[in-house]
């Protein structure tokens, strides 16, 4: 058998240099577990449509089961022929079971086979980034409910604006990360479509069953479109839209642990076991962990626009270009796979810091709790922002906290002050009456916490 499954009309041997250019069997051999599901229940369907004997049908499923063995422990040998894995497959079972393994191929291109693996991939891939997306969101949920009563500065503009709960601001994740696992959800459903049976573009001449080999590869659809189904690759860019999304939400998280594990602040203490030093400061303790996953967000995003770059130039039908889906697809998997679980470690074993966080609270985070005071006294709320911008510039030109002024300061600015005012300088207070569904109150806080385990699912963990 020639090693290649091409090479009928061409005479002569292909450059050196172009087979090495041609070649992807460096990064899609990953494909090996698919290729070989795939091709098993395609014999199947060869056996239904009358190409295959009982006998043939149990040598090449046979001969599969060794392949995917012998793959799967380390042992296949990839020899200079292979081009790409179906190449690899198709060779080594022809090794073990004779001519016979040349009628796999029968009404099947490596068009539609390629497209099949992908999905058939990445529907195993998804799976497992949801488990550790829910990995993660417990975490966040965990330390949510165990530092339910610390108060720290929320933060917009990255200035001091009002205070929250430490809880609130780890939940804030909690949603982010919620929407990336619906969307992955949402993608599963795209991805449940069988492109096998396309062949190279017009479909099969066989008595293929499409709808019983989606059965047998658990998918619930076929394509509808043979030209489509060997040139989708919405998936793949959907999936890196997803990676490069997902990895924005852990890029921005990382960014704040990054800024709260800063001695300026000292919110948190990351363990040593998710920090590095330096080579030259003995002192130095730094975030790499999360300054790792910041940085990998710009390389998600740069696989997403790198396919949609080969894409949008591409005629219908199946092109060679589309082989560049695979090294992009590969790395944000892995990427994600490696940077999820690190982060969730770094997550649970750091240290949060109560009075580094009381520390950095200040009046002026309660300038708007002034506001709603004189709000509820009848005062237009456009009214009371002036007033307390008032009471502020008051405080900085007397260089004072706000707390500081008295009530005559208060008076004189505004008459509406009365001493029930000073009982604004309480940042307990000030949390507590944000109770709205969404707010920081602790009420408010332990309802997204039982919420948030609503959507977990305690048989998850």
């Amino acid at each position: 058998m020639s090693g290649k499954l091409w090479g009928g009309r061409f005479q002569g041997d292909t450059d050196p240099l172009m087979a090495q250019f041609n070649n992807s069997i460096g990064f899609d051999k990953r494909l090996c577990q698919a290729d070989i599901l795939g091709s098993q229940a395609y014999a199947e369907a060869l056996f239904d449509a009358g190409i295959l004997t009982a006998e043939e049908l149990r040598q090449i499923v046979w001969g599969l089961d060794r392949v995917l063995d012998e793959w799967m422990s380390g042992r296949f040998e990839i020899k200079p022929g292979d081009e790409d894995i179906h190449t690899a497959v198709e060779r080594r079972l022809h090794e073990l079971i004779g001519p016979t393994a040349g009628k796999l191929h029968t009404g099947r291109s490596r068009n539609d086979q390629v497209a099949t693996d992908l999905r058939l991939y990445l529907r195993r891939v998804i799976h497992e980034l949801e488990d550790r997306l829910n990995e993660m969101q417990m975490t966040l949920v965990n330390l949510a409910e165990q530092y339910i009563d610390l108060i720290m500065p929320g933060y917009t503009h990255f200035q001091p604006a009002q205070p929250v709960r430490f809880s609130h601001w780890l939940l804030s994740y909690f949603w982010m990360l919620q929407r990336d696992w619906d969307r992955l959800e949402d993608l599963g459903r795209r991805l449940d479509v069988l492109p096998l049976g396309a062949g190279a573009l017009a479909g099969t001449p066989l008595a293929i069953d499409r709808y019983k080999l989606a059965e047998r590869l658990g998918f619930s659809q076929i394509s509808p479109n043979s030209i489509d189904a060997v040139g989708d690759r919405d998936f793949v860019a959907e999936f890196l839209f997803w990676a490069a999304l997902l990895g924005v939400h852990l890029s921005r998280l990382s960014e704040d642990l990054i800024l709260f594990s800063n001695p300026s602040l000292g919110f948190v203490v990351l363990a040593d076991a998710y920090t590095t030093g330096s080579s030259l400061m003995p002192q130095k303790k730094n975030p790499d962990a999360f300054e790792l996953a910041r940085g990998k967000s710009g390389r998600l995003i740069g696989h997403l626009t790198g396919l949609l770059t080969t894409l949008k130039g591409l005629p219908s039908g199946y092109n060679k270009d589309l082989q560049e889906d695979k090294e992009r697809l590969f790395d944000a998997v892995d990427t994600l796979q490696l940077a999820l679980p690190v982060l969730t470690g770094a997550l649970a074993t750091m240290q949060p810091q109560p009075d580094r966080m009381a520390a950095a609270l200040r009046d002026d985070m309660l300038a708007t709790d002034l506001a709603d005071w004189l709000v509820r006294r009848g005062i237009p709320f456009r009214q009371s922002h002036a007033i307390v911008g008032e009471v502020v510039r008051e405080a900085e030109f007397r260089q004072c906290s706000l707390r500081d002024l008295d009530l005559a300061t208060l008076q004189r600015i505004h008459p509406a002050f009365d001493a029930e005012a000073l009982q604004v300088w309480d940042f307990e207070r000030s949390v507590e009456q944000r109770a709205a569904p969404g707010g920081t109150a602790r009420a408010a806080v332990l309802v997204q916490i039982a919420q948030a385990r609503a959507l977990l699912g305690a048989d998850k963990f």
